[in-house]
């Protein structure tokens, strides 16, 4: 087995954790010691788009990666706010964050915004990108869908007990007064 790199770097909304996420974070992991999760725009909730807490969102990797037998020592979690400043937003996050080794993503501005600072970034493989996405676990919850099959049982337990299935139809509603 090849050398592994130090520390890695995985930055996502999350909203919520999803079973494409837990598959990332393990690719991830065989490819660095320990991996800094950064749950972005930490400031937002209760939106359509971001309807979950910061400390959700953490509280819900936490569980997906217990309930996954993850070693917590291989990973930390870190929320960071947006800065809504392209030129600024990789400085702002490597002040708030220990130091890495190599950027894991699949989102363009941020492979392009981290790799014009110098790192280097790498993309993810997708897990079935289609149904494990947090946009369409939304819209199947809005929808009365089944969506617990494309979270962990762990994260599925907590949406529940957030109150997160009527928040995010609540939600909906208040930002399209046509949803019925």
């Amino acid at each position: 087995m090849s050398k592994l790199l130090k520390r890695g770097l995985f930055v996502g909304r999350f909203q919520p954790f999803h079973l494409g996420h837990l598959s990332a974070v393990k690719a991830v992991l065989e490819r660095v010691e320990e991996l800094i999760i950064v749950v972005g725009s930490a400031e937002y909730s209760h939106s359509d788009k971001n309807p979950f807490t910061a400390g959700e969102r953490i509280e819900m990797i936490r569980a997906a990666l217990k309930e996954a037998k993850i070693d917590p020592a291989r990973y930390m979690i870190v929320p960071i706010r947006d800065v809504h400043i392209h030129a600024t937003w990789v400085p702002f996050i490597v002040s708030q964050i220990p130091r890495f080794d190599i950027v894991f993503t699949n989102e363009p501005l941020t492979s392009r915004l981290f790799k014009e600072r110098g790192y280097r970034v790498e993309r993810i493989q997708f897990f079935d990108r289609a149904n494990y996405s947090a946009t369409e676990i939304r819209k199947r919850i809005l929808k009365g869908k089944n969506w617990e099959s494309l979270v962990p049982k762990s994260i599925a337990g907590l949406i529940v007990s957030f109150k997160g299935i009527e928040r995010i139809r609540e939600l909906a509603m208040n930002d399209n007064p046509s949803h019925s």
